[in-house]
């Protein structure tokens, strides 16, 4: 007979949110029972995800069928596997396609909530950004060049794509903050990756770029990052949403509904 030594960190936060009535987000893999093919078929998405490819899966169940566990466990799997995960709920202030800011809510919502292995919790923005400097410093030392000409060539692909060629530039704020310890420069750096800056203009006296995240870009920026994520040196990125539409406050139009029924179908991450 083979024995499980269970971390107390995992043992507390299940037995706290079962006490609370809430669905764990560490140590799932403690409670879960069934639904092996379920999980199966998801590990084979991350698999698929890790290796360079994509997927969308639509997880459905009444109230109470463990659909938000389900996830949580999702999510698990794909941070041990070094992928970064991403969640937040859908709601009518929060719309993969909209005009009154609804979408950049959205994505300003996923990316502080963005988790690792070493940062479960959300807010792992920063931690990825480092990383992905701190290697672009290494490799500048070894080639023996400059941190900013290692992360422009990194990056240069991306600027074909849209805001890309400003992404880049943010990045290279970034690195310049770090490199100078000017804490203002990192922080706006990491705002307009978090799409919070609500004008050009500030954006551009912040950091001399001239676009922002807005409900147009939301999902080009989504790929911009799932694509920079792989170049900070982890294996993908994973986007989970949930409670597509509240029952008690509706999409009415039907032209909005129809919309973000088909920007989510043809989403993948």
């Amino acid at each position: 007979m083979t024995t499980t030594t269970i971390r107390p960190k995992d043992r507390d936060a299940v037995i706290q949110s079962l006490r609370a009535g809430v669905s764990p987000r560490h140590g799932q893999h403690l409670i879960q029972v069934g639904r092996n093919h379920e999980i199966e078929t998801l590990i084979q998405d991350i698999d698929r995800i890790a290796d360079g490819g994509s997927t969308i899966r639509f997880v459905i169940g009444e109230y109470g069928a463990g659909k938000t566990f389900f996830l949580n466990l999702v999510r698990a799997v794909a941070m041990e596997r070094k992928l970064v995960t991403a969640n937040a709920d859908l709601n009518p202030d929060r719309r993969l396609h909209a005009t009154g800011g609804q979408a950049r809510s959205l994505f300003a919502e996923l990316m502080r909530n963005l988790s690792t292995r070493t940062k479960p919790d959300g807010g792992a923005m920063n931690g990825i950004v480092e990383r992905f400097v701190a290697t672009a410093k290494t490799e500048a030392l070894t080639a023996g060049t400059t941190a900013e000409a290692v992360i422009r060539a990194k990056l240069e692909h991306l600027t074909e794509m849209v805001n890309g060629f400003d992404f880049a530039e943010v990045i290279s704020c970034y690195c310049k903050g770090f490199d100078e310890g000017n804490e203002q420069l990192k922080s706006d750096a990491i705002r307009w990756l978090r799409g919070e800056f609500s004008t050009r203009t500030d954006a551009r006296q912040a950091l001399g770029v001239r676009t922002i995240v807005d409900d147009a870009s939301f999902y080009d920026q989504l790929k911009l990052f799932a694509r920079f994520v792989r170049l900070a040196g982890y294996s993908g990125f994973v986007v989970c949403l949930a409670s597509p539409v509240s029952a008690s406050s509706p999409i009415t139009a039907s032209a909005s509904f129809s919309v973000n029924s088909s920007r989510l179908s043809t989403s993948k991450s």
